[in-house]
């Protein structure tokens, strides 16, 4: 049996995991990435265990917490850190990068959310995004998910409580972003966020409910916003990729809120979440953006192979304006995994298209209009 495969095992145990419950099926979603944080309150006051771990090593390496309170990163050095973050009655452990080159001047930020059954220093070895961040000048933050929330540490995307914008994990990862970006200084304008299967699901749902935090976001085998309200019918969109969506209504005056723009990758030979779904999450941002029509232009299609990696093919995407809204990129032959990541990573093939460099090209060109 494939370990990539959940469905394989699934279909197989299908009826001992509903005999464990709703969380124990879900568990069994997305066989991702390990963690450790919390189920999520709705948005209230936050205190932040600012513990930075200072390396003297290596960029990985952690020495023994700190300070509490104030984050205050050494001059010249990466620094990673772990820390905690009490919102509500919950708490959610965090990892955080700070590169060298920070000096307390504004930054941009990326949250990075792991998938089922990894955690944050198996995310960052396996995606590379620290040493990216540290060339390219971006602060990481790597929240935890903990097996109280969910025994398989996977985020709980498809639950409607944990999709809503003032309530539940989506709400709370949302009031950690904020925390760091106040402590770091971050640039609150060039805030982004970026996930993995469920970790992509999860971020698909901050884009959605929170477009005024994220700038842009990045889905690597995820599922859409809304296709699930519970373990059962997430399985099945995951497997079929044909679950319907349920996106949030027009505001009171009837405006839809900013589409927040979306890079996606899939693997076209991905069992455990069905490459329809990266299509379904195009159409979602594509209908969020309000772009549907015949007015808007044809995506350009170009069709690449990487030296040594798979081929793929890149669909762009534009807004009425001619100005790039989105991009979807279909890996062929690629699994459940991150493409382009490191061996030292859970659930990576290190075969390109390298994943984290056109993440981090693609949240360069976006900005909010503060």
């Amino acid at each position: 049996m494939d370990p990539f495969d959940a469905f394989a095992s699934t279909r197989d145990t299908l009826w001992s995991l509903i005999a464990l419950g709703p969380v124990g099926l879900a568990a069994q979603f997305f066989i991702d990435p390990q963690t450790a944080g919390a189920s999520a309150a709705p948005e209230t006051a936050s205190k932040t265990d600012a513990a930075l771990r200072r390396t003297t090593a290596s960029p990985q390496s952690d020495t023994a917490a700190s300070s509490v309170g104030r984050l205050i990163p050494e001059a010249g050095k990466p620094n990673w850190s772990s820390s905690r973050f009490e919102h509500g009655e919950g708490t959610l452990y965090f990892k955080l990068y700070v590169p060298s080159s920070y000096n307390g001047e504004p930054m941009p930020m990326i949250v990075m959310l792991h998938g089922a059954q990894q955690d944050p220093d198996d995310f960052a070895a396996g995606t590379e995004m620290n040493a990216t961040a540290e060339a390219q000048g971006y602060i990481v933050v790597y929240p935890e998910q903990s097996e109280g929330a969910n025994p398989f540490k996977c985020w709980n995307w498809f639950w409607p409580a944990d999709r809503e914008r003032e309530s539940g994990e989506t709400a709370m990862i949302a009031a950690l972003t904020r925390e760091v970006t106040a402590i770091c200084n971050v640039d609150d304008a060039r805030v982004y966020v970026a996930g993995l299967s469920a970790g992509g699901a999860m971020a698909v749902n901050l884009a959605v409910t929170h477009p005024d935090l994220y700038a842009a976001a990045a889905i690597h085998s995820g599922v859409a916003f809304g296709v699930a309200d519970e373990p059962l019918s997430a399985l099945c969109a995951m497997n079929d990729g044909m679950g319907k969506g349920d996106l949030p209504g027009l505001s009171s005056d009837g405006i839809r809120a900013r589409a927040v723009p979306l890079i996606v990758f899939h693997g076209d030979a991905d069992d455990t979440v069905h490459p329809r779904n990266s299509d379904q999450i195009v159409s979602m941002s594509r209908l969020l953006s309000g772009v549907l029509d015949d007015r808007q232009p044809a995506g350009l299609t170009h069709i690449g192979n990487e030296e040594n990696g798979h081929g793929y093919t890149r669909h762009v995407f534009h807004d009425r304006d001619g100005i790039p809204s989105g991009e979807q990129w279909i890996v062929h032959g690629l699994g459940h995994a991150w493409s382009g990541g490191s061996a030292a990573g859970t659930h990576t093939d290190a075969r390109g298209p390298h994943a984290t460099t056109e993440i981090v090209r693609f949240f360069g060109q976006y900005s909010i209009d503060r």
